[in-house]
């Protein structure tokens, strides 16, 4: 099955992705353990598939969120960085949420970080020079010789799964100089970052007959942190992709997550994704998150790859962000040039996720009073694959979020019973929006504004003529469906509100 056909079976099936964590998730919560114990309830809820973090051992040991990559082998086995376990638990721990989930009839989707190592077991003396931050394909220093963490062993795991060493030229360069103890970034000798290439001769990297790509980006987006992996490498990309093989076929995973994809050769997925799907001969849904804001940067990556992965709806994220922080925002516009209508079949939204959070790089969170109108966007809408996220689900005490789970629930049985039929969009006034869906013997019909309340008139089927509605957030507002099938649908200000037949 092609990689996008099963996109439209995801969506065919109306399922709903759950972000599994936020990340402020504390060690002594032991994450996959808490996580099987809520499977019966997350099904119940309508849950079809859950993205788990990264579960490999990172730079911090079990303080780290995972995406500190330190040993990808390393899935809470081994006495690493001070600790076996990780964040989450052990390697056994994550085996039996995984086959938890899967028990229940849920996918599993496991994050991989494929960009960068950090915590490395030595040092190497390597030739290099500084470039400018803003700019990684300017040069400001000549040659120098610098003291650089990239040497990995993994002593703890003594070989086991793999005897790969990691070697600086498995890289393109790194942010920190132990011998002057200097943190910026470094271009090793005889190295170029993968560049994006307009032509066959513009900065092309070669591993065999594939040329690399990465987009453009503070002169160039290859280097994002740590030691930076080397894609023109043809050992580095043996590795990765023989790592990539042990951990789907060791885990038995559902599908990935991929992290930073615009830091990271588009050419590489674009090749090994379809020869992955061939190999385990199964359904392996794949979305990257390509962060951008500018939906053309996302339509340029999914072409270089052949659409061979989803992506996340950023650009959706930030209209939702903008909607609810200016009042003067036309509405009627909350879905132009957004993924997920110009590439449904490829649109994995959202409204917030781990690095929305306040407080984190790319914080950027939808306010509460906004957070329904977002999920009714993403959940009660014929395209796109929707995600929840873990802190709007369960409450984020670290951050003083409270938990949405009420509101969630009742979405998402809305999805389950209505979320079927007909869609028609009523998004002709700049703050009063609205859209049904209806089949011949049922339909909901969904209202909002993000400034004063109103009244839409809309169609439901002329099924229901005669018969009432109702808005099932507050049980009080009914609605007498005309002759025609139209319902003169109202909602209150700054809030949204869904009727279904009472």
């Amino acid at each position: 099955m092609m990689y996008n056909s099963f996109n439209e079976v995801k969506k065919m099936e109306n399922g709903v992705l759950l972000q599994g964590f936020h990340w402020y998730i504390k060690p002594e919560e032991k994450l996959w353990k808490q996580l099987q114990e809520k499977v019966k309830s997350y099904k119940e809820m309508g849950f079809s598939a859950i993205w788990l973090p990264p579960a490999y051992k990172g730079v911090g040991g079990k303080n780290d969120n995972g995406y500190g990559v330190y040993d990808l082998y390393d899935l809470g086995e081994f006495n690493q960085k001070g600790s076996i376990e990780t964040k989450y638990g052990t390697k056994e721990d994550y085996l039996a949420c995984i086959q938890a989930f899967q028990k229940a009839g849920i996918d599993v989707y496991g994050d991989i970080v494929l960009n960068h190592k950090m915590g490395a077991d030595g040092t190497e003396i390597v030739n290099a020079k500084e470039v400018n931050r803003q700019n990684t394909n300017e040069i400001i220093s000549g040659d120098e010789q610098i003291k650089v963490y990239t040497l990995f062993t993994f002593p703890g795991r003594n070989k086991k799964y793999s005897d790969f060493i990691w070697h600086w030229y498995h890289f393109d360069g790194i942010d920190y100089d132990e011998k002057t103890h200097r943190n910026t970034i470094f271009l090793f000798d005889q190295k170029s970052w993968d560049q994006e290439v307009d032509d066959a001769n513009a900065f092309a990297k070669k591993v065999d007959c594939l040329t690399l790509l990465v987009y453009d980006e503070n002169g160039n987006y290859d280097y994002l942190m740590g030691a930076d992996l080397d894609f023109g490498n043809e050992e580095t990309v043996q590795e990765v992709t023989s790592w990539l093989y042990w951990y789907i076929n060791f885990t038995k995973i559902n599908g990935l997550r991929l992290d930073a994809v615009k830091h990271i050769p588009a050419s590489f997925y674009k090749n090994l994704l379809p020869k992955i799907y061939h190999d385990f001969n199964k359904e392996l849904f794949t979305v990257g998150e390509y962060w951008h804001g500018d939906v053309y940067h996302l339509e340029k990556y999914l072409k270089e790859v052949n659409f061979e992965m989803s992506l996340f709806d950023v650009p959706l994220h930030y209209h939702f962000y903008d909607a609810s922080h200016n009042e003067n925002y036309d509405f009627s516009h909350i879905f132009d040039q957004t993924l997920v209508s110009m590439y449904p079949s490829n649109a994995v939204t959202f409204v917030d996720n781990h690095d929305t959070e306040p407080s984190q790089s790319l914080a950027s969170f939808i306010p509460d009073w906004f957070k329904g109108h977002a999920y009714c966007l993403t959940l009660l809408r014929k395209a796109g694959y929707p995600c929840v996220f873990y802190g709007d689900l369960e409450g984020i005490d670290y951050e003083n979020v409270s938990s949405k789970k009420e509101m969630l629930q009742q979405l998402l049985s809305l999805r389950k019973q209505y979320n079927e039929g007909n869609q028609e969009d009523y998004f002709d006034h700049p703050h009063l929006i609205g859209w049904t869906r209806h089949t011949e013997t049922k339909a909901m019909a969904i209202i909002m504004t993000n400034s004063n309340g109103g009244i839409k008139s809309m169609y439901v089927g002329k099924e229901d003529r005669h018969c009432y509605y109702v808005n099932v957030f507050n049980g009080y507002q009914r609605v007498l469906i005309n002759e025609d099938g139209y319902g003169d649908f109202y909602c209150e200000d700054k809030n949204f509100a869904v009727y279904v037949k009472e």
